[in-house]
């Protein structure tokens, strides 16, 4: 009689796992590589905290991030075309799976739940706002991803980004220098609303060609999706919407610089509205969230390591290896988008069906001593020697595959600058607490700071 190894089941809600999610999967990571999730709301999903097998779940053909591709390869026009069917619940479904199935509601029913769709409403989400969700790139694969992906990824390339720069230091020289303006009675300054989130906000809005005016708003509404829920957190997402669909007919009638005008130009031929509005939801809230919060936790982790920023200090060539060490250690990703099986596999030795969603834990494989000596130790030197392509990259903090995220060079060059321009500005910054006492925000999908004080000490002389 063969015995069945019970399955171990993970609260990602738990208070554990959102104060110190790397311990919590280096502990799992151990007992059970693949775990079943649970968050109230969603239906169960694997997760899996080994770097390889993270590294399968990324970049093997055999799964999917849309739902709808399950069954099956999506046509670049995507899931839907004319005439394709659709749920009473929102659930695009293509017409050949609905022809072979059935009604669109029987093709829906042979369909996985789509698990970010539930997380959302579990979270506040507006039901009219799942189309939005499910139409973004991060929902989208093979032919349908290409031409999506396509559309911006010349405005992300190496060369696009190194042209970038010097606006990027000029804008982290301007905001550093003004830090002091931001200080409390006490002298405290709080590093995460004025410094790391202003850095790569104003970058992502220049790219995009959003005008300054409405940069605040569009953050203010960001900061309701960073923390993951909450009240507020509806509202927001339908004025994002909302004010998506006026900028590209703003832009649509007065064409102007950025990537704005490149995707008005591109609706209705190589765009839906739908995917359009997507697209720019996609390209500005992750075009900004995840920088800003490497910026603060890689500060953080700086000033808790005096003997590591010495390092960083004495040689501001190390700050590239640096980043990528930053980003491993302590990246704001705790988990990937869930990814679907499109056949029975095996994954960890453990049997995956067809259809069940897999959630890569970035957090888990970064710190898998499989794949890292002393994964536990913060070492700016660790990836100081890049490989043959220059990259100093050896982790999973910006995914792998064709998944890999679209911004990697832009968010890795804005955090080489941020902190460039802290440390130069800033000979004596410290916390203002110790670093237990830092706060982090209740999100357990990011591993992000609710605040960080600093004290800033004196402020060298600008260069020239």
């Amino acid at each position: 009689m063969t015995t069945v190894e019970p399955v171990e089941t993970v609260d990602l809600r738990a208070d554990h796992l959102i104060r110190d999610p790397f311990t919590a999967f280096a502990e799992l990571r151990e007992r059970a590589p693949l775990a079943r999730a649970t968050i109230p709301g969603v239906e169960p999903f694997w997760i899996a905290v080994r770097y390889q097998d993270v590294r399968t779940v990324l970049s093997d053909p055999r799964f999917v991030n849309d739902v709808n591709a399950v069954n099956g390869p999506v046509t670049a026009d995507g899931p839907v075309t004319a005439g394709s069917p659709a749920t009473p619940g929102g659930l695009a479904v293509p017409a050949v799976l609905a022809t072979a199935a059935g009604t669109a509601d029987e093709a829906a029913a042979a369909l996985p739940a789509h698990r970010t769709e539930q997380v959302w409403r579990a979270r506040g989400m507006p039901p009219e706002c799942a189309e939005y969700l499910r139409a973004g790139i991060f929902g989208a694969d093979g032919a349908r991803h290409r031409r999506m992906r396509g559309l911006v990824h010349p405005a992300f390339t190496a060369g696009a980004v190194e042209r970038l720069r010097p606006r990027i230091e000029r804008l982290a020289e301007e905001y550093a220098r003004a830090l002091p303006e931001h200080a409390g009675p006490d002298g405290v300054v709080d590093l995460v609303a004025n410094f790391a989130y202003r850095l790569p906000v104003t970058v992502i809005c220049e790219l995009l060609g959003i005008p300054e005016s409405d940069r605040p708003q569009w953050r203010q509404w960001s900061s309701y999706l960073g923390r993951g829920a909450g009240p507020g957190l509806d509202e927001a997402l339908r004025a994002m919407v909302a004010a998506a669909r006026e900028l590209v007919e703003r832009c649509g009638a007065e064409p102007a610089e950025g990537l704005l005008s490149r995707l008005a130009a591109a609706e209705g031929d190589t765009l839906t509205p739908v995917e359009t509005v997507s697209l720019i939801l996609n390209l500005i809230v992750a075009g900004h969230e995840t920088t800003a919060i490497l910026i603060g936790n890689g500060t953080a982790a700086l000033l808790a390591h005096p003997e590591q920023l010495a390092l960083v200090r004495a040689d501001p060539g190390l700050l590239p290896a640096a980043v990528d060490e930053l980003m491993r250690w302590c990246g704001p990703t705790i988990g990937g988008v869930p990814r679907y099986a499109t056949e029975d596999l095996t994954l960890a030795s453990t049997p995956v069906r067809k259809g069940e969603a897999v959630m890569p834990i970035l957090a888990g494989a970064n710190h898998d001593p499989r794949a890292y000596a002393e994964p536990e130790r913060l070492d700016v030197c660790r990836a100081a020697t890049p490989d043959r392509a220059g990259h100093h990259e050896a982790h999973l903090g910006f995914g792998h595959g064709t998944h890999r995220c679209l911004g990697a060079a832009l968010a890795h060059q804005e955090a080489v600058v941020a902190f460039g321009a802290l440390l130069r500005t800033y000979p004596q910054l410290a916390l203002a607490v110790g670093p237990e006492a830092v706060e982090r925000g209740p999100n357990p999908a990011a591993w992000h700071l609710a605040a960080l004080p600093v004290r800033l000490g004196q402020q060298a002389p600008a260069a020239g």
